[in-house]
């Protein structure tokens, strides 16, 4: 918990605490984007099974939260998602459930859920909008969490609608940073290939990059994302989902993206690209026209320096990172 110099106006509780975003969030808030008025408590899966309704519904009992940010979910890149899409519908269909409805029965007046691009439609126009996310199927590899993450957009307007519930819901494009999930097989593409340039220049071999490298993606700082999380927490009050990016213009290729990881660890080695395994979706190409409105002068850390920031705490922390 954070502590509190003030009366507390608002105890915010943030499900998925321990994950990127919730540490991204703790380290904002610790470092002053804080307010005096704010009490924060930071829980984690070791707190309570939001698959299980009893449970959550004594965690909100216990902490009594004036506002949620809900961020728990299970989570996995691309071949993970290709292997479990059922499991990965039912864990977090439960867990939004949980969250959404213990929220209601004890009052939380604020809850902002994070939603993901993936939920986007497979065959679309580009840039995608908030406007899109139920116009068409999600891409097949990962329907199960991009299905049950569209339900929260659903249940948010379903208790404003019934109850006048103040719930909404954040999409970020592809979100990187300290304390990410770096394993190479279950974890998102930017912390898979920071494990996998540490250990090509551990043992002097080629870095082998999975896919063609042509896929292309806006990646978001998680330090960055956490400050827009403030703001949407305390400032954004539609019902309607609004995205979290960077501009179409700061897309990036897998390819690029290795490139930018190689330079900040600086790995002199051969890079291969393995195109027997799977790109996933080619682009998901998000308008941040939206959030633009909301914040025109918004300063993002600009990509090859978040990359190097981020190379330099998974080296510092790699015996805890590597898991």
């Amino acid at each position: 918990m954070t502590e509190v110099t003030g009366p507390v106006a608002k105890r915010i509780l943030v499900t998925g605490g321990t994950g990127l975003v919730g540490k991204a969030i703790e380290k904002v808030v610790a470092d002053g984007e804080g307010q005096p008025d704010e009490e924060w408590i930071f829980v984690s899966s070791r707190d309570a099974d939001l698959t299980n309704a009893a449970e959550t519904k004594a965690l909100f009992e216990l902490h009594k939260p004036t506002h949620v940010i809900h961020l728990a979910a299970m989570v996995g890149g691309l071949f993970k998602n290709i292997r479990y899409n059922l499991d990965f519908w039912r864990r977090n269909i439960h867990i939004n459930d949980n969250v959404l409805h213990s929220a209601y029965e004890t009052g939380v007046q604020k809850v902002v859920s994070c939603l993901s691009t993936c939920i986007f439609p497979d065959k679309t126009t580009y840039p995608i909008d908030e406007t899109m996310v139920h116009s068409g199927p999600p891409h097949s590899s990962n329907f199960g969490y991009s299905y049950a993450k569209r339900m929260i957009d659903v249940q948010n307007r379903g208790y404003f609608e019934q109850h006048g519930c103040c719930f909404t819901a954040v999409i970020p494009t592809n979100v990187f940073g300290p304390h990410d999930n770096f394993n190479i097989e279950d974890g998102h593409v930017l912390p898979g290939l920071i494990h996998k340039v540490y250990l090509a220049k551990q043992s002097g071999s080629a870095l082998t990059v999975w896919g063609t490298g042509k896929p292309r993606r806006q990646f978001i700082y998680s330090l960055d994302l956490a400050r827009l999380f403030l703001w949407v927490l305390r400032e954004y009050d539609e019902v309607e989902p609004i995205i979290l990016s960077v501009g179409e213009e700061e897309e990036v290729s897998i390819k690029e993206a290795a490139e930018a990881i190689v330079e900040a660890m600086d790995f002199k080695g051969e890079i291969l690209f393995d195109s027997t395994k799977a790109d996933g979706q080619f682009k998901k190409t998000a308008s941040n026209a939206k959030l633009r409105r909301y914040l025109p002068s918004f300063q993002f850390t600009p990509f090859r320096q978040a990359v190097k920031e981020t190379c330099a705490w998974f080296s510092a922390n790699y015996a805890s990172a590597r898991k």
